[in-house]
Order: structure tokens, then C-alpha cells, then sequence
């Protein structure tokens, strides 16, 4: 069975940890930004090419919430979800998980991140259409609480 999530693995490493030896909690931010970048080489290159051009994903909003603490050298997966899609933007669900010995798997954190999509020169950019691509890429990955392609009315 196929899962309903796109998963980036990391191994934390001494420069994401702090004096105390846990993680700094800007480098779960840092790995949402590096799973969607990855998700967009692997399952939607083409919008890598209209980043070059015009197209312009604004971060408006991440966030994330901390359930337990991890130090150099855990293995992580960081799992995103499509959570909302509207006409021009995409809210994404993030969870952490510490990866055990064998098959044991904590949730250590969960995340969210709004991206807008914008289109434009850098002093007239306006909001644009999730393109076509991106909203084909997300299908596979929308979560129980994503809404539907047909009920998405706002901007």
C-alpha cells in the first residue's frame, strides 16, 4: 500500500543541535522547506522551471508544534501532507518522526507551512493559479483533512 504522504529522511547532525544537545527548533522549519523542495525535484520538476521563470512560492505562514526532543545523529523522517488546497495557495501538515531500532517510530513533532502561489516582476507580483502540475503532484499526498479540488472557491 501506497502511503499518503511524501517522506524525506535526515540524519541531525551537531550543527543542528544547540549547547544543551537538542535541536534548534528553526532547523524543523529549515527541513519543511527542504521536503518541499525535495517533493518538487521528485514528483513535479516542471515547477522547478517556472521558478527559474516567474512563478514564486511565498511562504506565508509555518509553523510547528514539539512533542518530544531529538539530538545528533537520530534519524528522522519528515513526512509532508497536503492538507488544503485553494486556487492559489497550499497549506501543507508536516510530521516528525524518530525513526528506532527495527520498526519503531515516534512522533516527535508536527508542522505546517502556507505557500502562495505569485506570478510577476519582483514589484508587481500578484496571486496566481496553483498550476496544473503541482495540483496533479499533491493528489496522491491529500490527507483526510485536505479540501476537495471542486470545493476550493477562494483565494
Amino acid at each position: 500500500m501506497t502511503p499518503d504522504y511524501y517522506e524525506m529522511r535526515h540524519t541531525v547532525g551537531f550543527e543542528e543541535t544547540n549547547l544543551v544537545g537538542n535541536v534548534y527548533y528553526v532547523n524543523y522549519l529549515s527541513w519543511q522547506g527542504r521536503c518541499r523542495e525535495m517533493f518538487l525535484r521528485d514528483r513535479a520538476p516542471g515547477i522547478l522551471a517556472q521558478v527559474r521563470g516567474d512563478l514564486k512560492l511565498f511562504t506565508l505562514r509555518a509553523g510547528c508544534e514539539f512533542f518530544a526532543e531529538i539530538t545528533a545523529f537520530d534519524e528522522i523522517a519528515v513526512r509532508m501532507r497536503l492538507e488544503e488546497l485553494t486556487r492559489t495557495q497550499v497549506q501543507f501538515a508536516f510530521d516528525y518522526v524518530l525513526l528506532g531500532p527495527g520498526e519503531g517510530e515516534t512522533l516527535v513533532a508536527r508542522g505546517r507551512q502556507r505557500v502562495a502561489c505569485m506570478r510577476g516582476p519582483n514589484t508587481e507580483t500578484v496571486p496566481t493559479t496553483v498550476p496544473e502540475e503541482l495540483r496533479k503532484a499533491l493528489a496522491p499526498y491529500a490527507g483526510r483533512a485536505a479540501v476537495p479540488r471542486a470545493a476550493v472557491v477562494r483565494a
